[in-house]
């Protein structure tokens, strides 16, 4: 006889199945049911994670935040001081600076994100 003859040509969705009827076999009835929930629970996780990275992605223009660009200001390069930081964040807040001091304004600002 032929040693061709008796090689077998099983793809990858052929081993899929025969892995599966192996398993189902090993573990009974009962363990086939707690498998089946425990890939539910893993296929629903993974469903949640790649929402919340398509929301994120929608929300935001550079990736970085889950939150609309009109909530979180868009600070562009460094500041100079923490004076500048406070006025380009009260800025996109809508908060007139005017005379106010360092610590007036950080209240203002975090009064502000508090109500978003």
């Amino acid at each position: 006889m032929e040693l061709g003859m008796f090689q077998m040509n099983i793809g990858a969705s052929e081993w899929g199945i025969i892995i599966l009827l192996v398993v189902l076999v090993i573990m009974g009835s009962k363990g086939s049911s707690g498998l089946a929930r425990l890939l539910g629970r893993a296929v629903g996780e993974y469903d949640k994670a790649r929402e919340m990275i398509r929301n994120e992605k929608d929300y935001s223009p550079s990736g970085d935040s889950i939150f609309p660009s009109a909530v979180v200001p868009q600070v562009r390069g460094p500041v100079g001081t923490e004076r500048e930081k406070l006025e380009t964040i009260a800025k996109a807040l809508g908060i007139e600076e005017g005379e106010l001091t360092d610590d007036q304004l950080r209240s203002l600002i975090s009064r502000k994100i508090q109500k978003i």
